[in-house]
């Protein structure tokens, strides 16, 4: 819609993760480098974690643009994580090119671990990615855990990478799944950006979209106000600044001021914020009603008994 208004070749602030407008934060290269070369160097697991909106998914997307430019690297990409173990498993082989049709748990493991050998003899690395892995059940991560076990005196068999938000480091770092934890190889977590890594990452999107040097859409002032409503979250600045472009468009503002951003997050409901209220449990609910039907009963029955008072003119 404002593209052309604005001298843009696309839409800078696209929510889906497109690689090529990753924005690398030290943070980022970071997280990318932990991934990359724990894959590479045969770690076995490592954890990415992150909360909703700061870019796990984009980077993780990056990272499987290395995989398959590398050519000796095969991954599975699982970003369902709403399955039950046996599922899970069969994703993974089907995904690895592996027939599951009329095949038990077990067959699918031996055969699943035959393809490893037959990989890594060959000196190739196969990559198992899980994404949204918050959503694992603690058995599906049991059974990720004994996916570790496949390795062989060089190395682990098979590379682990689950990405998920900071859900997935309390799973993990409960009681039942520390034999889980001890395997990882490596953690790394991403978080908003502060103040000048918004101004850089708006200004980086305006330049992959087509921007010229020196363009200001987005004063200081504006972005200011970005930061302070989207909290330095990636996808609420995308969300934000796209919205806040249209209304400057609509008013045909060649930059966008910084009233337009407090009423375009006025729009999006960005600034409220409702506190978890306490479930009371369905049996105590219950409970409470029988007392009070009781307290009422006893109230009602005390009142039958109790004698009328006289009135005053019959009172001696």
């Amino acid at each position: 819609m404002y593209k052309a208004f604005y001298n843009l070749t696309r839409n800078p602030f696209d929510i889906s993760p497109d690689p090529a407008f990753l924005f690398a934060t030290p943070k980022h290269n970071e997280a990318m480098a932990a991934l990359y070369h724990a894959v590479r160097g045969h770690k076995g697991f490592v954890v990415l974690t992150g909360e909703v909106g700061t870019g796990k998914t984009l980077l993780l997307r990056c990272v499987l643009d290395l995989f398959r430019e590398s050519g000796d690297i095969s991954y599975a990409y699982v970003f369902n994580g709403l399955l039950t173990p046996c599922e899970f498993l069969e994703y993974i082989a089907t995904d690895f090119g592996l027939s599951v049709a009329g095949k038990n748990k077990s067959q699918i493991l031996f055969d699943l671990s035959k393809a490893l050998v037959a990989r890594s003899a060959k000196s190739l690395t196969t990559v198992l990615v899980v994404d949204e892995a918050h959503h694992l059940s603690p058995d599906i991560l049991e059974e990720i855990r004994l996916l570790t076990n496949l390795e062989t005196p060089r190395g682990k068999l098979l590379q682990i990478l689950l990405v998920g938000q900071p859900e997935l480091d309390d799973k993990l770092d409960s009681p039942m799944l520390r034999q889980l934890k001890q395997r990882i190889a490596h953690r790394a977590q991403l978080a908003p950006l502060d103040l000048a890594e918004t101004k850089g990452y708006i200004d980086w999107r305006l330049l992959i979209a087509g921007a010229k040097l020196g363009t200001c859409l987005f004063p200081a002032a504006t972005i200011a106000n970005i930061y302070h409503h989207s909290k330095g979250i990636p996808r609420l600045i995308n969300t934000i600044c796209d919205n806040s472009l249209i209304s400057a468009y609509a008013k045909k503002l060649k930059s966008v001021p910084p009233e337009i951003i407090d009423s375009t997050a006025a729009d999006l409901r960005l600034d409220v914020v409702h506190l978890p209220t306490a479930a009371v449990p369905a049996e105590l609910d219950e409970t409470l009603a029988q007392r009070a039907s009781k307290a009422l009963l006893d109230i009602f029955s005390y009142l039958r008994k109790a004698p009328s008072p006289q009135p005053e003119h019959e009172r001696p």
